[in-house]
């Protein structure tokens, strides 16, 4: 019976407890390609096998870089652990420097890219890495080496008994993976976790998470590079959760319809743009169709759990449900029963709606030093709670400094920052991992986050300000698709607004208003301006009086990660923001 302590041991756990034959499912050429888990585990070894032929020995680095969720990547990831050495994940999206930076820094042996457009980046910063010996890719590109030779590599088993020996050799406290935080500052940080780490928080994650062992179906396009989708994969291992991986961001709704899947991982960036379509669909109604879409809205915006609204409560929604909500299950595939949701705040409106419409959003709080769950709900046993991220998960410890930071204990908590003593004693002090969260619990225990301790900031008229809740309010407007707060210093709270430029078009269209062709034309039309303004006034009156945006500034361009606005899990990269609209920050405040 295989003993849970390496991440290496989940395929086997999985293949004594659930053998499935789609253990891991990609779509390649428009169909959807099933690995079994026994193959799972034979190609695994079979990349063992090769990279010790390769020379591969224990504490060796090797880069992972994958624009996209597959296969391939898992196999890799078990292949690599087998024999000691550590898989470092890499951002697609980041700069070339950063790759550079990452693989330098690492000391990165070999690098395993998903296509073309990342091949051509490692390609042209492989002046910069004399270390790296090999690139290999998943697609077939020319004159790159495919990953399939390493399979032909290691199918000869003559040194099977080598791999098994090195698995021997690998501890529990041992180094697993370096992850690459992108951070809203500075040059990234390699956050160092071993298998205790990530294997304790997958299985003290685990007793939280309602799935049907064996019997469920998981879509997974979240970055497998950070540690929130990379833990939940094992745990889908753990559980024999068949994992269906989404093709791009693009085709979800296409891939969510065709998997139907039962659990899901999301952002609430993500999220927000599901509501947003479905209720701008509503919108489109007439009549008595229209009446009852708004009416199940109005219903699920004020819903609380185990049916404390009151019998009168669930018998409307119980007819909700049946006239309105059900399509939008079956708009999701019409199996989705949860969505665990990390990263980022996720709007209390959204976790009442979705639960109304019986599909659950637990949302959950962590880092990636933290392995990264600290705190999850569930909707069983009373553990969830709308405008919480849930109850501390079991032999994890959290207190709350006297200043409010989340202060975090426990065999999850990272075993520092590679090659940056510095860094670590500042971030771990008396066994606990300063999170840089503000936080507080509640009367039964559930913890809630109010800020960035680093993002709060203070105005002239010394007033504290809390930017992420103004925005996760803001961005209830359909009219505001990004939002940054600023006034650091300054004498009163302002911000940046992007639009949504799609819907605000559709409302010009709707009210006769005429806007031009471009984005700029846009922002400065009077009547969009008066209108977000109203948007804003509105939404102010949630906040007090020295909380309140007074000014704002609309931003013409698409906030992205390519441009840099954005880190890889949709957070704001608030410095770089700030450079880019200087301009604007002078308009404001002069």
């Amino acid at each position: 019976m295989t003993t849970l302590t390496r991440l290496f041991d989940f395929p086997y756990y999985q293949l004594e407890n659930y053998p499935i034959a789609d253990a891991f499912v990609t779509k390649q050429n428009g169909i959807w390609i099933k690995t079994a888990t026994q193959t799972y585990i034979d190609q695994a070894n079979a990349i063992s096998r090769a990279l010790l032929r390769l020379g591969i020995q224990k504490d060796d680095k090797i880069a992972l870089i994958s624009s996209n969720n597959r296969t391939e990547w898992n196999i890799m990831d078990i292949g690599i652990l087998q024999t000691g050495a550590q898989n470092i994940p890499i951002y697609p999206t980041i700069s070339e420097e950063d790759y550079a930076y990452i693989l330098n820094h690492s000391e990165a042996l070999y690098c395993f890219v998903s296509d073309q457009e990342v091949y051509d980046k490692v390609m042209r910063i492989q002046a910069q890495t004399p270390l790296l010996k090999q690139v290999y890719s998943f697609n077939h590109i020319n004159g790159c080496s495919n990953w399939e030779t390493l399979l032909e590599l290691g199918a000869d088993t003559a040194n099977q008994d080598v791999v098994e020996d090195r698995k021997k050799s690998v501890k529990p406290t041992d180094l697993a993976t370096i992850i690459y935080t992108s951070g809203t500052t500075g040059q990234p940080k390699g956050v160092m976790l071993s298998h205790q780490n990530i294997v304790s928080n997958i299985l003290d994650s685990a007793p939280r998470i309602p799935f049907e062992a064996g019997n469920s179906r998981a879509l997974s396009f979240l970055p497998v590079c950070h540690i929130f989708e990379r833990m939940i994969l094992y745990l889908y291992q753990y559980y024999g959760v068949s994992v269906y991986f989404g093709e791009s961001i693009d085709k979800i709704g296409d891939n969510i319809k065709e998997v139907q899947p039962h659990v899901m991982s999301a952002v609430p960036r993500l999220i927000e743009k599901v509501y947003d379509k479905i209720y701008a669909k509503g919108a489109e109604l007439k009549g008595l169709k229209k009446m009852l879409f708004f009416w199940a809205i109005n219903l699920g915006l004020r819903y609380e759990p185990y049916g404390a609204n009151g019998a009168w409560y669930e018998w409307q929604l119980k007819w909700a449900r049946k006239l309105i909500f059900s399509k939008w299950k079956a708009g999701l595939g019409g199996k989705l029963d949860l969505m665990v949701s990390g990263s980022a705040a996720l709007q209390p409106r959204l976790a009442r709606i979705f639960a109304a419409a019986e599909i659950p959003i637990m949302e959950g709080y962590g880092l990636t030093e933290t392995s990264p769950v600290i705190t999850v709900n569930d909707t069983r046993n009373g553990l969830f709670r709308v405008g919480t991220v849930g109850k501390v998960i079991q032999h994890v410890e959290v207190k709350i400094a006297e200043d409010g930071e989340i202060l975090c204990k426990g065999p999850n908590v990272m075993l520092g920052y590679y090659k940056d003593p510095e860094k670590t004693a500042e971030a771990i002090q008396n066994g606990y991992f300063h999170t840089g969260d503000i936080g507080e619990f509640d009367a039964d225990n559930f913890l809630k986050i109010t800020d960035r301790k680093k993002e709060m900031f203070k105005t002239s008229g010394g007033k504290y300000i809390a930017p992420q809740l103004i925005e996760n309010a803001m961005k209830q407007s359909r009219f505001i698709e990004q939002i940054m707060v600023i006034g650091d210093g300054e004498k009163m709270p302002a911000a940046f607004i992007q639009p949504n430029f799609d819907f605000v078009r559709e409302w010009a269209k709707l009210h006769h208003i005429t806007l031009g062709n471009s984005n700029q034309e846009l922002i400065q039309n009077a009547q969009v301006i008066a209108r977000i303004e109203e948007e804003v006034t509105q939404l102010n009156e949630k906040f007090g009086s020295w909380e309140r945006i007074k000014r704002f500034e609309l931003t013409p361009e698409i906030w992205s990660i390519n441009e840099g606005h954005l880190t890889p899990t949709l957070k704001l990269r608030r410095k770089i923001v700030l450079e880019k609209y200087r301009a604007l920050y002078h308009k404001i405040y002069s």
